[in-house]
């Protein structure tokens, strides 16, 4: 029986993560490692503005692939299987409908999606449109601590999920993260409202983005389950995850370890983990998924553009809901990032106007 290899290619490949000129985490090495290790994908090519890094990336694994300045002539000339898409949040959305249009047959692209909401859902008709199997890289779906609490859940362990609550610092870098991490518990039911604030009065920005400085987000799926996610400022709860149930809680403490209260205990009793929530294993499982998802017609990855689009919603609606004052019902219709947009108006910001 033959085995399919893939051609694969990279969008952006940065310097590696705590190196000498590293911009950011370098996540296209994280991506490579993770296809190179399913022994199924030959790099082809890589697209990046800056030779240094090019010469870099393919002097470090050893490589003959093939270097761009342009991506588009990239996926034009090489017609990869395979995409990774991991530069910054602004330059995803292009990339990724370009990489569409070109019958890339498969695209892994970092979070969060897109700075715009109607980017996110163009990047998702894009996607429909071609046949594209598009992924992003929420890959904490991966880790045993996350898979464990969402495994108690579906025993009963807390009885009937009433509430998922969550703490992070920033509503668009890690919110990303724990919304989609929400959604996972909650299996990926639709959102029904939404209804948040956010404090924005120094300018903050991660890998070219802006972001709040603190939030507020409280929202209720269609089986009537409530999320709440607070940001930055102040935003202890105590717990990083904490899902309450009729009969119990499951929480994801600070120290990442896993406890829970059912029914009838007196005391905390902690699942023992054998990984943290930061590995680098979960970005090698992600990679695997998306390879399976081309071998296997008919499988859907676990990192899916249709479960990315929905946390990504929430997010936008959350900075809907503080511009217009009020409950967002849902699907959002406002097609820009409300955030952006009320800062450069004066609304929030450091140039608040008084």
């Amino acid at each position: 029986m033959s085995i399919n290899r893939y051609r694969y290619a990279i969008i952006g490949t940065g310097r590696p993560w705590k190196t000498e000129g590293h911009t950011g985490f370098g996540m296209a090495h994280a991506h490579y490692h993770g296809f190179h290790e399913t022994g199924r994908v030959d790099l082809v090519a890589i697209a990046e503005i800056r030779e240094d890094n090019a010469r870099l990336f393919v002097e470090k694994y050893e490589s003959d692939a093939k270097i761009y300045n342009d991506y588009h002539e990239m996926l034009a000339a090489e017609k990869p299987d395979i995409v990774s898409v991991t530069t910054w949040p602004h330059l995803h959305a292009e990339m990724t409908i370009a990489a569409c249009e070109a019958g890339v047959r498969a695209i892994h692209c970092e979070k969060p999606m897109a700075i715009t909401w109607g980017e996110a859902k163009r990047m998702k008709a894009a996607a429909d449109a071609n046949a594209t199997i598009l992924t992003f890289d929420h890959q904490r779906r991966f880790l045993q601590a996350f898979q464990e609490i969402r495994r108690l859940l579906k025993e009963g362990a807390i009885g009937e999920l009433k509430l998922i609550e969550g703490r992070c610092e920033n509503m668009f870098d890690w919110g990303t993260h724990w919304l989609d991490m929400f959604f996972f518990y909650n299996d990926e039911t639709p959102a029904e409202w939404v209804i948040g604030q956010i404090d924005s009065r120094e300018e903050k920005r991660i890998f070219g983005a802006y972001h709040e400085n603190q939030a507020v987000c409280h929202f209720k799926w269609q089986n009537g389950v409530r999320g709440l996610l607070v940001t930055g400022y102040e935003s202890n709860l105590g717990a990083e995850h904490r899902l309450i149930g009729t009969e119990g809680v499951i929480e994801l403490t600070p120290e990442s370890r896993v406890r829970m209260r059912g029914k009838g205990d007196a005391d905390w009793r902690f699942v023992e983990l054998t990984e943290g929530i930061h590995g680098s294993q979960a970005i090698d499982r992600a990679c695997a998924d998306l390879v399976r998802a081309l071998d296997e017609p008919g499988y859907k990855p676990l990192l899916s553009v249709d479960n990315a689009i929905q946390s990504t919603e929430v997010i936008f609606a959350t900075y809907e809901s503080s511009r217009r004052r009020g409950r967002i019902d849902l699907p959002l219709q406002a097609e820009d990032s409300a955030l952006l947009a009320m800062v450069e108006d004066g609304s929030i910001g450091p140039n608040r106007r008084k």
